[in-house]
């Protein structure tokens, strides 16, 4: 690799490294090609990215990002997963690790805080941002919808009351 190759790619990875929340560190020991497309399937599916990474350039696109504390990770055969969602990266990172042996989640960081192994495998059971905001509607859709529920309430008595009047009416 030439060294305006190495310009690009370093330029290229630091300017993701600005827009993600999420970086989850790994190493990744034997894994084959069909292995690694299907993690990156997995992650591109998630709204994520997979990259496996030369040490000094990573370290060098680490520097002037909220990950820049997290560069003595880089050691051996690493790999990053990087997403803006806080959660998804760690989330099918830990999920491929679960059933592949092949790769190991060493760390990584959420915005600027400094994450190990079993801190991305807690991030990873969190509920997604979308998951949140989900919730989150449901819960304000929830009140309205019982206040709708208990004003609709009388008038659907009145109307069976007058119903049954008017049946008893009817058979007299």
């Amino acid at each position: 690799m030439d060294r305006s190759s190495k310009e690009k790619l370093v330029g290229d990875l630091h300017g993701a490294l600005l827009a993600a929340s999420c970086l989850v560190v790994t190493h990744q020991v034997g894994l084959d090609a069909d292995e690694v497309t299907s993690l990156r399937r997995n992650m591109r599916a998630a709204g994520c990215s997979f990259k496996v990474t030369k040490n000094r350039l990573a370290r060098l696109a680490l520097a002037g990002t909220k990950f820049e504390h997290l560069s003595p990770m880089f050691t051996g055969p690493t790999a990053i997963a990087f997403s803006k969602d806080p959660v998804a990266a760690a989330k099918v990172a830990v999920e491929f690790a679960g059933k592949n042996d092949k790769l190991t989640i060493i760390g990584g960081g959420l915005d600027a805080t400094k994450l190990d192994a079993s801190g991305v495998k807690a991030l990873a059971t969190m509920p997604s941002l979308d998951e949140l905001r989900g919730k989150l509607l449901g819960l304000l859709q929830a009140p309205a919808t019982k206040v709708a529920g208990v004003l609709q309430a009388p008038a659907g008595q009145l109307a069976r009351v007058f119903n049954a009047y008017a049946t008893k009416g009817e058979a007299a």
